[in-house]
Order: C-alpha cells, then sequence, then structure tokens
C-alpha cells in the first residue's frame, strides 16, 4: 500500500494516546483555506479549552470523578449536574416496579444494546399515562439501567436527567423519565429504531446497509441544528462522537448521551475548567492538552463526525498503518485540496453525490477541525452553511 492511499475497510477499531500538535490560524490553516476556499468564518477574541482522563475506547466514553472550577473568580450558580435533580415538567419519576413490569423484568430477549452506562432494555407504556402495557401494545421505549460496577455512576446519570429534563429540541433524544429508587439508577427514553449512526457507518451485517449520501447530509445538518440549540443554551456536549446521533424511523437524527454535558463559561469568562472525560479522536487538541472547555471543543468533535461521514472509517482504528490510524491526521491532506477530496470519501457511496458538495462538506470538516479552537465556526454558522448547501441542492433537482 502506498503512503497516501485510502487505508481498507476492513480495519477495526483503536484509541490512540498520542496528542494532537497544536497549531495558528497563520500558519499551515492559512495555506489550507486559500486551496479549498471553505466558507470563511471570523475568529472570536477568546479561545477555548479541557484537563486529562480521556477513554481510550474510541466506541465509548469512560469517565472518572470530575472536580470542577471556573475561569473566573466569581463562582456562578450550581451547574445543572452536579446534585440533586431539578423539578422538570417534561420528565415523570418511575418506581422501579413499574420499569420491571414495562421491561417484562428486563428480560434478556429484550435488551436493546449495553455500553458505558449499562444494559438499554426495550418496554412499552401507555402513551398517554405512561403505565406499563403488555408487549405490543402502547409505545415502545428504550430503558437504560446503570450498572453499579459502571465507570459512569450517579454523577452522569444525574446530569442525564437534569440536562434533558430542562431540554427540549427536535433534534435532542427525549427524556421520558427516570427512576431513583435505593441503589436503582433508571432512565427511560423515547425509542429510536434506527439505532445510533455509528452502526449504519461501520458495522458489516446485512441489516446495516451503508448509510446513502442524502441521508449522510440530512445527519449532518440535523445533527449540527441540535448541537447548536445546545450551545444557545450555554450547554456543552463534551462527550460528542459518532454513537450519540440516534436515529428515528424516518433518520431523524438526535443527540444522546448528556452524562458528561456541562454548563458553558458565562459573564466574561472565556472557558471552564475541568479535568479532561471523553473519547480519544473526538476531543479537541487544546481540551486534551489544558482541560479549558469551551463551546468550540464541541465543534472541533463535530468535525470528526463530519469525517467519518464523508470517508466512512472509524476515528481511530490501531489495525491501520501508523499514519493512517488517526482519521483527522491521515486526512488533511485530501480535505484541504480540492483536487483530492475524493481520496477521502466513502467508495460504497459510488456516484450518490457531486464532487461540488464533497468539496463543500470537506472544507466545513477542516474549519471545524482547525488546530486553533479561534478558527473554528461556531455551530449556528456552521447549520448556516449546511442550509445553504441543502437549499443550493434543492434548486438543482427542482430544476431538473
Amino acid at each position: 500500500m502506498k503512503h497516501h492511499d485510502r487505508p481498507p475497510r476492513s480495519w477495526g477499531l483503536v484509541a490512540c494516546t498520542s496528542l494532537f500538535m497544536m497549531g495558528n490560524c497563520a500558519g499551515v490553516e492559512g495555506n489550507i483555506n486559500a486551496e479549498i476556499n471553505p466558507p470563511s468564518f471570523s475568529a472570536p477574541s477568546s479561545s477555548g479549552t479541557d484537563s486529562k482522563n480521556i477513554s481510550n475506547n474510541a466506541s465509548d466514553t469512560s469517565t472518572f470523578g470530575t472536580k470542577t472550577s471556573v475561569s473566573s473568580s466569581s463562582v456562578p450558580p450550581t451547574p445543572r449536574r452536579e446534585t440533586k435533580i431539578l423539578a422538570s415538567s417534561n420528565v415523570r419519576k418511575f418506581t422501579f416496579n413499574e420499569l420491571k413490569g414495562a421491561t417484562r423484568n428486563f428480560r434478556p430477549d429484550g435488551l436493546l444494546g449495553e455500553g458505558g452506562f449499562g444494559p438499554m432494555f426495550k418496554g412499552w407504556m401507555d402513551e398517554r399515562t405512561l403505565v406499563p402495557t403488555k408487549p405490543g401494545a402502547g409505545m415502545i421505549v428504550a430503558v437504560k439501567k446503570l450498572n453499579l460496577e459502571s465507570l459512569q455512576g450517579h454523577r452522569e446519570w444525574l446530569a442525564e436527567v437534569n440536562y434533558l429534563g430542562q431540554l427540549s429540541h427536535p433534534n435532542i433524544v427525549k427524556l421520558i423519565g427516570y427512576c431513583l429508587e435505593d441503589e436503582q439508577r433508571l432512565l427511560v427514553y423515547e425509542y429510536m429504531p434506527r439505532g445510533s449512526l455509528d452502526h449504519h457507518l461501520f458495522r458489516k451485517v446485512s441489516h446495516f446497509q451503508p448509510l446513502p449520501w442524502n441521508l449522510r447530509m440530512k445527519v449532518t445538518l440535523e445533527a449540527a441544528r441540535g448541537l447548536a440549540f445546545l450551545h444557545g443554551a450555554n450547554v456543552i456536549h463534551r462527550g460528542f462522537k459518532t454513537s450519540d446521533i440516534l436515529l428515528d424511523s424516518e433518520y431523524n437524527a438526535k443527540l444522546s448521551d448528556f452524562g458528561l454535558a456541562k454548563d458553558g463559561p458565562s459573564g466574561d469568562e472565556s472557558h471552564v475548567s475541568t479535568r479532561v472525560m471523553g473519547t480519544l479522536g473526538f476531543a479537541a487538541p487544546e481540551y486534551v492538552a489544558t482541560g479549558h472547555l469551551t463551546r468550540k471543543c464541541d465543534v472541533y468533535s463535530y468535525g470528526v463526525v463530519l469525517l467519518e461521514l464523508l470517508s466512512g472509517l472509524r476515528a481511530l482504528d490501531r489495525n491501520r498503518p501508523p499514519d493512517q490510524r488517526n482519521l483527522v491526521q491521515w486526512s488533511r491532506p485530501y480535505i484541504t485540496n480540492k483536487r483530492r477530496v475524493i481520496r477521502v470519501l466513502d467508495s460504497r457511496l459510488g456516484s450518490q453525490y457531486s464532487l461540488s458538495e464533497a468539496q463543500k462538506i470537506a472544507g466545513l470538516a477542516q474549519q471545524c477541525l482547525s488546530t486553533d479552537p479561534r478558527c473554528r465556526p461556531g455551530m449556528d454558522q456552521v447549520v448556516t452553511v449546511l442550509e445553504g448547501i441543502q437549499k443550493a441542492n434543492d434548486a438543482v433537482r427542482a430544476g431538473k
């Protein structure tokens, strides 16, 4: 295999422990911008950044005890995630027996999957009263049960309840309720029958066909809208990755997994300082290096997700040659050159896309992945660019 050849698709998953090299807008990035001409964004005066306990599993987020401080000497009100469940009319408190009934006592054949938090089970409830019903009656829900031995413990469970309990948006997964009873910690979500985005991109099974280009672009825009909404509410996801994007029956994308979410900086603060948590390959380099967290850290993670959508390759893969294991590092020479972008694109897509559209998406990914956070766009700007691309495509189709 030649040095610049596209990595084979059969290679698997990895966590790479090396830190990213940091740069600035006037250096390599400036030359890049002149070559591919991606959308231009103004750089804010403050930079963004976070500290150090990154998971070594690229498909799951492991967490540890988090100590939080704020960059300003003035301490803001207690963050949503820190102490107790906040009152919300959006979520219901269930008893453990109710959720046992809804899931038929957590029967193994109702297991939907298992992550760092614990197992997820299928359940049934009356759509109006939320009373448990027999299988096949009422609406399907997803019930997540905290594994007591899990690295993601009560703190992350509480963050999930408080953030999702307070936030409502078409591109944020809906939390229906929770259970806090003795040692039991459970969460009840709307059921997302298409599963997570990473399954559609990476799983080699018959019922997960390669996601077509038009659906990838739909997911790209809707995930951006979800993140833009969070940032507008001064919430930083902090652990954003491909597996956090869930798809409903119509392939509408919704963000999930808010266990690592944090309130963003307030007032004249430039960032929040905290221990680094997240997934290798998705975390912004300045966050890994310093522990400084801003919204631009989510923007970087979104850029990695864009690359995975474009390429069909995982962010990190230890089975690839050493110089190709890190998708961001390997793809930079290609996404910064219009003539070379095609080397990154998923070969399974065939001729489903126009090269000009792919070049625009690659240029956007390049901006999101800038090593200087000041050079990254805000998520609202990302949404504007993607909506412009969508409108242009719609106009072309209408003219045919």
